[in-house]
């Protein structure tokens, strides 16, 4: 519910096991929520809690690109000390003091602190303890990041987050010495689908307030709410305790988590860390925030779907090579987009810097977040594509079938990596739904399959477990097909449009929409 506790790396047997000899790792995406933060707004200062946290360390020596000379030809670094200014008692300016009166490394509201980074960092570590010592899947030194594609959502946790977990998975010691600067890509918050976008999705924000509504018409007055009342409600500015109160459950539930996961000085009464209630509003909280994919398909749609778009055309582009799964974006120099400066014909690994809702959201989506709690500080979602193998299928089915040799730059406008811009050609995967695929692109598809691990726990979806949807013996391998068919069904056509849509329909549907199939 508040920091991740990590297992022990896989062993050897367990590799075995969960990586077999006849598949081949082809692409890993991994999505990974940041690491601790402060609260995201300042809450029970009546309780003693302190409204300004001494824990973020970067503020000492924070580092801005500075133009150097009028004509654009030389840029040099600042690195500056941040201070915090406030409001006095007589609304006069003060600068931000800490629980024992520290002016420095003070922390801005939902700010990584120092503790998230070094989980982050941690996190990046293991991810390469287990892709390049173990599995051999990324090499041991690189010489640029142009099979590794960066994302993170505009939120400074977010891309921070990002950026101590690259360099975990790569520090300066495994990157030459002319290593050249990496590609992050971020987008504008109104075209943000990396976290479900309410602020910028009309849609989604009836569905999800009404949803929210339909949690509170359920516990305000139950049993397990008048328990969190009779311990909690006396810290409420209102003197109650409901899933729509002020602060709302999921604000109490944040700030609790930020302090667990920090030190003594900013620390609740031990009412708040009662098992008990932190369990009830852990469940509520799920509830409230992730029943709505589990029964709404336009809910999954319009909350996660364009996201799980993008990570299935990632998964198509590297079967097909044709730049879809990323590489044109990364690659490339000077505001040119192409094959990369490494000559590299495919992504390898993609990382992206999200938020707790991303991942519970997609998960729940995919009918895979079943009996899970809040996702923990840095949790993580692994997408592993394998190719290789043997389809648990009807017999005569068609069997599997490795994807076309042809070179992925052929499979483009006619492009090369010197043209700003290019883009696949119409006839590629990418977001086409599987029914309107060709025999022969269905083909393509055959022979690959998708793994979710979850905190490097294995996640089933249930739609894979059906026969011929699934590598034999084992229905955590989806073909690629199935998960593809799966994910087409809540794959927005066009995101924006479907977000001003329908905005005076019922929000709840008619009939059950079950998840994950």
């Amino acid at each position: 519910m508040t920091t991740l506790v990590p297992r022990e790396p896989y062993t050897e047997e367990e590799l075995t096991r969960l990586y077999p000899k006849h598949l081949k790792l082809q692409l890993v995406q991994v999505l990974l929520r940041h690491g601790e933060r402060t609260p995201v707004s300042a809450r029970f200062q009546n309780a003693g809690l302190a409204p300004n946290w001494p824990y973020c360390n970067a503020a000492k020596q924070l580092k801005a690109s500075i133009l150097a000379t009028p004509d654009l030809t030389k840029w040099d670094g600042l690195t500056y000390r941040r201070r915090i200014e406030t409001f006095g008692d007589d609304d006069g300016p003060i600068v931000a003091t800490g629980p024992s009166g520290e002016f420095d490394s003070i922390c801005k509201p939902g700010e990584l602190t120092d503790v998230g980074r070094q989980t982050t960092l941690a996190l990046g570590q293991r991810l390469r303890h287990l892709y390049v010592d173990q599995l051999a899947f990324m090499p041991k030194l690189i010489s640029d990041s142009d099979m590794i594609y960066l994302r993170a959502t505009p939120i400074p946790r977010a891309l921070e987050s990002l950026q101590q977990a690259f360099w975990g998975f790569y520090p300066p010691s495994a990157r030459t010495a002319d290593f050249p600067t990496p590609t992050i890509l971020t987008r504008a918050p109104q075209d943000e689908t990396l976290y479900p976008n309410d602020g910028n999705c009309r849609r989604y924000a009836h569905l999800s307030r009404a949803f929210a509504q339909r949690a509170a018409d359920h516990w305000n007055d139950s049993d397990d709410m008048a328990y969190l009342n009779k311990i909690l409600a006396k810290w409420m500015p209102d003197k109650k305790v409901a899933v729509d109160s002020h602060p709302r459950l999921s604000g109490l539930m944040d700030t609790i988590n930020a302090t667990l996961a920090h030190g003594p000085a900013t620390r609740l009464p031990k009412e708040f860390y009662d098992s008990k209630a932190r369990a009830i509003i852990d469940k509520i909280g799920v509830e409230e925030w992730y029943a709505g994919y589990l029964e709404s398909a336009e809910y999954r749609m319009l909350g996660v779907g364009a996201l799980a778009g993008d990570i299935v055309t990632r998964m198509t582009g590297s079967v097909e090579q044709n730049g879809t799964d990323g590489l044109i974006a990364v690659g490339g120099e000077d505001g040119r987009l192409g094959t990369g400066r490494g000559g590299e014909k495919n992504i390898k690994l993609a990382l992206s810097g999200c938020h707790d809702t991303t991942l519970a959201g997609l998960l729940s989506a995919l009918g895979a977040f079943e009996g899970e709690k809040w996702p923990p500080f840095t949790s993580h979602i692994a997408f592993e594509l394998f190719t290789g193998g043997t389809l648990d299928c009807p017999s005569g089915a068609a069997s599997p079938t490795p994807p076309s040799s042809q070179g992925w730059l052929s499979s483009l406008f006619g492009l090369s990596n010197s043209i700003n811009g290019p883009a696949p050609k119409s006839d590629a995967i990418a977001r086409k739904p599987i029914d309107e695929l060709s025999e022969e692109q269905k083909k393509t598809l055959r022979g690959h399959y998708v793994r979710i691990r979850y905190n490097d726990k294995i996640m089933q979806v249930p739609g894979c477990k059906a026969e011929g949807k699934h590598l034999e013996g084992d229905t955590s391998f989806c073909t690629l097909e199935a998960f593809k068919s799966i994910v087409d069904k809540f794959t927005p056509k066009n995101w924006k449009h479907a977000c001003s849509s329908n905005l005076d329909s019922p929000t709840f549907p008619a009939r059950p929409e079950p998840a994950g199939y």
